[in-house]
């Protein structure tokens, strides 16, 4: 058994129990109440779920096993000479709660490559699509082709006893990410390079290979994509992607079908393909005015153009956040540190101070502030990847990390088949009639 396998089965094993012994004693408890505004408004904020990879605080953001996202870029490894962590440190952290050496990410940077064979199906089945197919449709379709690869479906149809379920999920769950930025990078250069392809470089970490098959080899686009698979990697569990996967794995689906299931949420326009409708909106915008270096009175102009349109901002407000986005700023500090001249990130520093005053004006926005979609696509359009269709393949790649060691830990702990009670219109007036 591997080593990060052993330190989870410990961990696993050890919340296993205290669990069972929380419910023996608390687990008639109620620990929360629920609202007709939120049954008709998607659950919002219905506390329903295990998720112990990050939580996220309206105020504070986003938590990685405690750990925010500053204090993430100073204590996981990272490698030497680049200043942003490494995002096998940050799987490392929410597979097992322990922040991992230097040698463990090491260890898991090289077992990845290891495990990051494609198989040649999935080529041939993307090869297949149409030129145009969308880089999401792409995305989603070659993981559920790779599920022949599945050992949780391989054993199960073996009868594997449920105590092992967990076991097999790891496997998927690590074959899966190192399989990823594999399929993610030939989508990318099939869709827009000819499908000239580049060939693996075996010296890089996890997200400077991906980088580099794309295309990009310059140092700073490399410490960008470590910066931004590890800040996509997780938002807790209630997002649509972490949710998707959750309920899908909760019916014993592998963790590829599980997966491609979260990628069909991430794919959606008021989730992850959010990021591309940004950089959308920018480049219309700079269209229109002519230049690409707008005045803040020219943008607060535009903006409120939009919106007197009956249009949104994209990349401003958020579901649960009431603060800026620290993804948002995290990508902020990276574009001070590194390209602080850049024209495009310039323009998303000016909607910065110009967009949220307008949108409190407006008296009715809970939240005027950036979401992480606000910056990403301005830093990638810096480094020369101006193909927003793909962006969202970047998110999902990011995103695995964090759906799939939550995977884990559901199965782990035997967590059930998901199935909350639906009412109808019927009921809701009745119960209206006698409270």
């Amino acid at each position: 058994m591997d080593r990060l396998k052993q330190l989870f089965k410990d961990k696993s094993e050890q919340v296993k129990q205290e669990v069972r012994a929380l419910l023996k004693e608390h687990g008639n408890k109620k620990a929360d109440e629920v609202s007709l505004r939120q049954i008709f408004g998607g659950m919002r904020g219905v506390k329903s779920m295990i998720w112990e990879t990050s939580n996220l605080d309206a105020i504070e953001g986003i938590r990685f096993r405690g750990y925010n996202i500053p204090q993430l870029r100073e204590l996981l490894p990272a490698r030497e000479g680049d200043n942003e962590p490494l995002p096998e440190g940050l799987f490392w952290l929410m597979l097992t709660g322990e922040l991992p050496t230097a040698e463990d990410v090491q260890w898991l940077s090289s077992e990845w490559e290891k495990r990051g064979e494609v198989p040649t199906h999935t080529y041939a089945m993307l090869d297949a699509l149409p030129a145009d197919t969308h880089p999401m449709v792409q995305f989603s379709s070659a993981i559920m082709s790779m599920e022949s690869e599945s050992v949780f479906s391989q054993r199960y149809a073996e009868g594997m006893s449920k105590h092992d379920y967990w076991d097999a999920t790891y496997e998927d769950a690590m074959n899966l990410i190192a399989k990823l930025p594999r399929v993610a990078a030939y989508i990318y250069r099939k869709s827009f390079h000819n499908n000239e392809q580049v060939d693996a470089d075996k010296s890089l970490d996890w997200a400077g290979n991906f980088a580099h098959q794309l295309g990009f080899d310059d140092e700073g686009f490399l410490s960008l994509m470590r910066l931004y698979l590890t800040i996509h990697a997780d938002h807790e569990g209630g997002n649509a992607s972490a949710h998707t996967t959750h309920l899908v794995g909760s019916t014993l689906s592998s963790a590829y079908l599980s997966l491609s299931g979260g990628m069909c949420s991430l794919a959606g326009p008021l989730h992850g393909l959010a990021n591309q409708e940004v950089i959308k909106f920018i480049f219309e915008m700079l269209e229109e005015l002519g230049t690409d270096d707008p005045s803040k009175e020219q943008i607060a102009d535009f903006v409120q153009k939009t919106l007197d349109g009956g249009k949104v901002i994209p990349g401003y407000g958020h579901a649960v956040l009431r603060q800026p986005d620290p993804r948002f700023m995290a990508q902020k500090g990276f574009a001070e540190r590194n390209l602080s001249d850049s024209k495009i990130v310039n323009v998303v520093w000016n909607l910065f101070e110009v967009v949220p005053p307008i949108l409190e004006g407006l008296g009715k926005v809970k939240n005027p502030w950036p979401n992480v979609d606000a910056h990403s696509g301005a830093l990638l359009v810096h480094y020369g990847l101006n193909e927003y269709t793909y962006y969202t393949v970047l998110f999902g790649v990011s995103r695995a990390l964090g759906v799939l060691s939550a995977l884990c830990w559901s199965r782990a702990l035997g967590f059930p088949l998901e199935r909350p009670k639906s009412v109808t219109l019927d009921w809701v007036r009745e119960f209206v009639k006698e409270s």
